[in-house]
């Protein structure tokens, strides 16, 4: 009797949960587009477009992969992937994304994945934007592609996380391929890109402690010129424009006049006579240059033009005229 009665109690409280549902569809959270204009990191100006953007919500933070404008016959796409790692809890029901400090082994299998078919070298050469230190390796596809991964991790220093605050850490990685740009216009795009995603509060600050002004700045004996640089004689450029494929063309021979003689035969004997224009060529008048100027025309004295009329005193006697006559 009362296993019927709990049994009934059980069905009257779930048709009243029933009733009280609003019948919502809720979709699970996993990753979702967003506007370029909410991407995390911008490319710099000049640099590649932004194609899409997918975001993904963790608990302790947020990734986004950013396609990017792709020219190149390699397999993929430019990407620029960034993942902000801070509290967790911060987007409740997702779980926490794991993240690993990077490592030689770890990179090597992601440049392998992110070029395939292009023998990617590792630079060994100490490189750094304006948010710190960054890697890359390069590498040339068969068909001429030149093809970049950089990699980068923003985190304070240990003596900056030890005063409780500057816990949040940032880690970047650009896959970039192009059929005309080279690795040093590539390149440029890590020097280029800008952060504009940031933590909520000062804990998670990644940067660290803002560094302090320079020590010759109101020092006597230290002057400062205005043509004096950083620590890079000749800075990267922002941005990069790939430069036009070069298309060969054959050389045509610059055309030659008639009266100029091939290089190297002999000179043609001047002609004699009037010069006959070709067909289709309007006649003009051209004098040979042997042939002596025309004659000026010899001014002709003015004569009077009509009928001469006779003396009277040749009129009416035949000897009078004909004396007129001669």
């Amino acid at each position: 009797m009362r296993l019927r009665k709990t049994i009934s109690l059980v069905a009257v409280v779930g048709m009243m949960a029933g009733c009280t549902s609003t019948g919502g569809v809720r979709q699970p959270s996993g990753p979702e587009t967003v506007a370029p204009e909410k991407a995390l990191v911008l490319p710099p100006p000049g640099g590649p477009s932004i194609v899409s953007v997918v975001e993904r919500k963790r608990g302790n933070g947020v990734e986004q992969t950013i396609s990017l404008f792709t020219s190149s016959s390699v397999p993929g796409q430019n990407s620029l992937k960034v993942q902000f790692f801070g509290a967790s809890g911060a987007n409740p029901g997702t779980g926490n994304a794991g993240f690993s400090m990077i490592n030689e082994s770890g990179i090597a299998r992601e440049v392998a994945r992110a070029a395939p078919g292009v023998p990617m070298a590792t630079s060994a050469t100490f490189l750094q934007n304006s948010y710190g230190p960054f890697g890359y390796a390069s590498g040339r596809s068969r068909a001429g592609d030149t093809c970049i991964y950089a990699w980068q991790q923003i985190r304070s220093s240990v003596n900056a996380t030890t005063q409780a605050r500057n816990f949040g850490m940032i880690q970047l990685r650009l896959r970039l391929c192009d059929a005309n740009a080279s690795e040093r216009q590539l390149l440029g795009i890590v020097y280029g890109y800008t952060i504009s995603g940031a933590f909520d509060g000062e804990i998670w600050n990644p940067y660290g402690n803002p560094p302090p002004a320079d020590a010759a700045l109101g020092r006597t004996g230290e002057p400062i010129y205005p043509d004096q640089g950083g620590y890079r004689a000749s800075p990267m450029p922002i941005g990069y424009e790939p430069a036009p494929a070069i298309v060969g063309r054959p050389r045509v021979a610059p055309a030659r006049s008639a009266s100029q003689p091939a290089q190297g035969a002999a000179p043609m004997p001047a002609p004699i006579g009037p010069r006959v224009p070709l067909p289709g060529e309007a006649p003009q008048a051209r004098l040979m240059p042997d042939a002596a100027p025309p004659e000026q025309p010899v001014e002709q004295s003015a004569r009077a033009i009509g009928v001469t009329v006779p003396s009277p005193d040749c009129i009416g006697d035949a000897a009078m005229t004909a004396a007129c006559r001669r």
